[in-house]
């Protein structure tokens, strides 16, 4: 069996809904094949992703993070930059990059959407799981 090492980057800001993304990954992929790094907010992760994809040790990276609108700048803007930096990192470092950086429409810190959240980053991160899989597998049979 083929071993693999995943690179986890997950931003800091709403650490606990965030870190249900990490668990739901580690649900489908031993914590014996990733590493994972804490950034402050979604804005670093496009940075520390290139920065690990380049070392050549990681089959694949993957960044999660919450991204919400705090009323102080528009929350779209913050997304699309790091979306678009994700996938520049990847097109440059030639190692994918998977996102696991949601932005709700209507996200309000209360109860209700952190545990509707909190649930839902666990499914998102298994799947992120699957297609770290499936995308490593995939390269790895058509680049031979």
């Amino acid at each position: 069996m083929q071993t693999r090492h995943f690179a986890y980057v997950k931003a800091n800001w709403h650490s606990k809904i965030v870190n249900r993304s990490l668990e739901g990954f580690l649900s489908r992929v031993s914590a014996e094949e990733v590493e994972v790094f804490d950034v402050p907010g979604a804005f670093e992760m496009p940075l520390m992703a290139r920065d690990l994809a380049k070392t050549g040790k990681y089959d694949a990276v993957v960044a999660a993070a919450l991204v919400v609108d705090g009323g102080i700048y528009r929350h779209e803007f913050v997304a699309q930059a790091v979306v678009d930096g994700l996938m520049r990192a990847g097109l440059e470092t030639g190692v994918p990059i998977l996102s696991v950086s949601l932005t709700p429409h209507h996200f309000h810190e209360g109860s209700h959407h952190e545990a509707v959240f909190y649930e839902y980053f666990f499914t998102k991160g298994a799947e992120a799981a699957d297609a770290a899989l499936l995308i490593t597998r995939t390269r790895s049979e058509a680049l031979r």
